[in-house]
């Protein structure tokens, strides 16, 4: 005869539904499987929360120039801003080593160019330094200065 026969109905439950349950609960645990992604989530969200309340100074200090450079907290402070009117941080899609990326949906305006009701969907680039994830965007090339020429004739 077959050795689960013999066994209490109990037992026969337990041995075949709490394993499985119990690994659906481990990963219940640990949104996205990672202490890693659970605190580049929790970096996210409070930056973006700060960015939609326009709370630049607490902005900065999820900024990878605060802590890298070249770029000062005024010359922060003084860019054009877009209005953000919605922001919902999606989920990190993607870690690797001290980069990743998280997706952001956003609604939003600009006010300098009487742009309204935007959306948007982005990967929002994150870099760990010192072991804190930082916002780290990529600079857009039509905005940046030109290198300085500090050749001497």
């Amino acid at each position: 005869m077959n050795a689960l026969v013999h066994l209490p109905r109990r037992r026969l439950l337990q041995a075949l539904i709490l394993p499985p349950a119990a690994a659906l609960v481990g990963c219940a645990a640990t949104p996205g499987g990672s202490a890693d992604e659970a605190a580049l989530l929790e970096r996210a969200n409070a930056y973006w929360a700060a960015i939609k309340a326009n709370d630049l100074v607490k902005a900065w200090g999820y900024e990878a120039v605060s802590k890298t450079g070249p770029e000062t907290i005024d010359g922060y402070l003084k860019r054009s801003r877009i209005l953000f009117t919605q922001l919902q941080v999606q989920g990190v899609t993607e870690i690797s080593g001290d980069a990743a990326k998280v997706h952001v949906l956003q609604r939003f305006d600009i006010p300098m160019m009487r742009v309204k009701n935007m959306k948007a969907e982005i990967q929002d680039l994150w870099h760990r330094i010192d072991g804190v994830w930082f916002h780290a965007p990529v600079a857009n090339a039509l905005f940046q200065k030109p290198p300085s020429s500090d050749k001497a004739s």
